[in-house]
């Protein structure tokens, strides 16, 4: 399960901006996360409640953030969107799509006291 790692890092991160922005309590955190992501929401749920426990960021609410998958068809020279990373193209149903977005994961906003 990667996302235990990931929300490790997220928990640094909330950290290494308490340190930089002195802030005792975080409320609330905005995640985005791409739907190409590979990142199972419920269990980055899961994961960060775990990990926060005991720390600054104990208690807080994560929202999630989806955003969408996106890619260029090298046959048809047009942006589509995606569903999949292997996917085909919507429009010419060509396989050769290049990802553009969606891949990402970033903290987007924190609420903090």
């Amino acid at each position: 399960m990667h996302e235990m790692s990931l929300a490790e890092g997220i928990l640094q991160l909330i950290e290494d901006a308490s340190r930089q922005q002195s802030f005792a309590r975080v409320s609330t955190v905005w995640l985005e996360i791409g739907q190409l992501a590979g990142v199972e929401v419920e269990a980055m749920k899961f994961c960060f409640d775990a990990v926060t426990r005991g720390s600054l960021a104990d208690g807080a609410q994560l929202e999630i953030i989806s955003t969408p998958g996106s890619g260029w068809c090298m046959q048809c020279a047009a942006t589509v969107a995606l569903s999949e990373v292997f996917g085909a193209c919507p429009q010419c149903g060509v396989h050769q799509v290049q990802v553009t977005g969606g891949t990402e994961m970033r903290v987007k906003e924190l609420e903090v006291a």
